[in-house]
């Protein structure tokens, strides 16, 4: 992670996200800008949050850590997402793991800072409400997804999420790198045999192809129609 601090790109989100409604005080300068490298965590779960994040550049993955050892994939966050609004409201801590899989931006607030700022902000405790009634009411879809889906459409939108959009990396937009199939299995709760059975489904169907730890996606459009809005 890498931090810097610089007021006209931080007013260029400002503008773009309208985050100067979030907040009635001005505190552009205690934020500061974290940038995170592909594949590097931004917090891991039962870690303290030493910060308030606005993801305002890339995407991030969102994944919890079962009593099993296991991990299972919730989602996807794109700008504008808030990262830290459960534990600024109860002080506890984090409880999923957040994972860049692309080159990431945010605008960083300490967190006690904040605490001592904003908990009397009568527009940022609004936002606050927003963000997490809306993290509340997509939950139960994110675990309908798990449960219900078959691992065919979880693939493909997984596989179109974390396809790299990246300017400034250079593999193919096309093209993914992959992990090892036993952590992408864990991540989308289902066994190694099920998920190389799917993988090799759509290799038939003509929408990927394998190619030594690289999969080649041939067909976008139809891993989209699979797909649907799943993690999004």
């Amino acid at each position: 992670m890498k931090s810097s601090y610089n007021k006209e790109i931080l007013y260029s989100y400002f503008k773009k996200y309208n985050i100067d409604n979030i907040f009635k005080e001005n505190i552009v300068d205690t934020m500061r800008l974290h940038t995170f490298n592909r594949g590097e965590h931004v917090c891991k779960a039962h870690e303290k949050m030493d910060y308030f994040y606005l993801l305002v550049e890339g995407k991030v993955k969102i994944y919890t850590l079962l009593k099993n050892g296991k991990s299972l994939l919730l989602r996807f966050y794109t700008p504008l997402q808030v990262m830290g609004d459960i534990e600024f409201v109860n002080g506890d801590l984090t409880a999923c793991d957040v994972e860049a899989v692309e080159n990431v931006t945010c605008i960083a607030i300490p967190m006690k800072l904040l605490k001592n700022t904003a908990a009397n902000d009568v527009k940022f405790l609004q936002f606050i409400c927003k963000t997490l009634g809306s993290k509340l009411y997509n939950a139960s879809y994110w675990n309908a997804i798990n449960l219900l889906y078959p691992l065919e459409n979880r693939l493909a939108s997984y596989f179109l999420a974390i396809m790299n959009n990246d300017e400034n990396y250079t593999m193919p937009f096309s093209e993914i790198e992959t992990d090892k199939l036993t952590d992408i299995a864990e991540l989308l709760g289902t066994s190694y045999r099920h998920l190389n059975r799917t993988l090799n489904s759509l290799c038939h169907k003509g929408l990927l192809k394998k190619e030594k730890n690289t999969i080649v996606i041939l067909d976008k459009e139809g891993l989209e129609k699979l797909a649907g809005d799943l993690y999004e």
